[in-house]
């Protein structure tokens, strides 16, 4: 089947970057190198094309009600405007997907989710939406999004963009005119993602062009996420890891009277898990990669998630799933990287401090 484009994608292809397959889209991978993009984030600001994301409504006098019964955080008596992170569940535990829950007001909620996942996500969600006096709509193919990230956002947004945003809280959303804008982002940086129709997403991009912020890929999306220990669905969530094996408990709100999974999270958190997602530094500069094998005493009890020699701190390093007894911080564990074993011990899986505005 033919990969999908985003609103931008022709601009993306003028401008040389390079195009590869994610989630079912052809999307821009770099620009320039991962490593100049991955620093302008850190440093100043970019902007990454995320219009592959989806993105789902819900509207009713059951829609806070429906939004906790699929969700493992807890939206009950939020104010308009929060913005929530957290899971869709299988029964077991497993992880349909992770995603962002907005309030826009007390009935109608906007639900931001992976794009590899629309179409699972969207039967999902529609399978679990019986009894409920909701009404669903799945607005994927509606929006572009852009995704402002750095320092220097606030100035861009506001200069560049004429999106006033500086007052916007961290993890909340406003919506100006047709536009929506959130202070979130998956860099570890300060920073907004902006939601609009084709048209306004193509006018914002041509002037963050024209004013010189640097466009980044999917490349240096990975980078950045990886550094300050934010999860990739496919990694380090899948339909076999729980949010608890992940250490994502905190988004996982069991004082809540239910929600779809609830009882297997609770089981795990007191009988216990056979795996866990842990941080892995070598003590080499060798790079262990998604897949590797995770060896102790040359027995295999893991395998490599993700892994990087990190853009900001020049460290080997991974996330990997490993046997729970194998998991606590200092142990020594090998990394089996082609035909060569490299040392390395478990450490915290941020690897580099998040920047964002509290």
């Amino acid at each position: 089947m033919e990969n999908k484009r985003t609103c931008l994608y022709d601009r993306h292809v003028k401008q040389g970057a390079l195009i590869s397959p994610f989630g079912g889209f052809d999307m821009p991978i770099q620009y320039s190198t991962i490593i100049e993009e991955h620093q302008a984030v850190r440093q100043h600001c970019g902007v990454f094309d995320v219009s592959h994301m989806g993105e789902v409504t819900v509207e009713g006098p059951d829609a806070e009600r429906w939004v906790n019964h699929i969700f493992t955080n807890d939206v009950t008596n939020a104010p308009k405007g929060k913005i929530f992170y957290g899971m869709m569940l299988y029964e077991h535990g497993g992880t349909v997907d992770d995603l962002l829950v907005y309030k826009m007001d007390e009935a109608k909620f906007f639900i931001v989710i992976n794009a590899a996942n629309i179409d699972k996500d969207w039967a999902w969600m529609q399978e679990h939406a019986d009894g409920f006096n909701i009404t669903l709509r799945n607005c994927s193919e509606n929006y572009g999004q852009l995704a402002v990230q750095g320092p220097e956002a606030v100035s861009v947004m506001e200069n560049v963009l004429q999106l006033p945003c500086d007052e916007l809280a961290f993890y909340t959303v406003k919506t100006i005119g047709n536009i929506i804008v959130s202070r979130t982002g998956y860099t570890g940086e300060d920073g907004f993602e902006i939601y609009g129709d084709h048209d306004y997403i193509r006018q914002a991009w041509d002037q963050l062009m024209a004013a010189g912020v640097q466009p980044c890929g999917l490349g240096c999306r990975d980078t950045l996420r990886f550094e300050v220990g934010l999860p990739l669905y496919g990694d380090e969530l899948t339909d076999e890891i729980t949010p608890v094996m992940a250490g994502l408990g905190m988004f996982c709100k069991l004082d809540k009277p239910e929600f779809i999974g609830k009882e297997a999270l609770v089981k795990q958190k007191t009988e216990g898990f056979a795996k866990k997602l842990v941080g892995i530094e070598l003590n080499d500069k060798a790079i262990p990669r998604h897949g590797y094998a995770v060896l102790k005493d040359g027995k295999e009890v893991g395998v490599v998630t993700t892994g990087y020699h990190t853009i900001s701190t020049d460290k080997s390093v991974c996330m990997a799933l490993v046997d729970f007894e194998h998991s606590k911080l200092d142990t020594p564990l090998d990394i089996q990287i082609r035909k060569k074993v490299f040392p390395g011990r478990v450490v915290k899986k941020k690897f580099y401090e998040k920047h964002y505005k509290k």
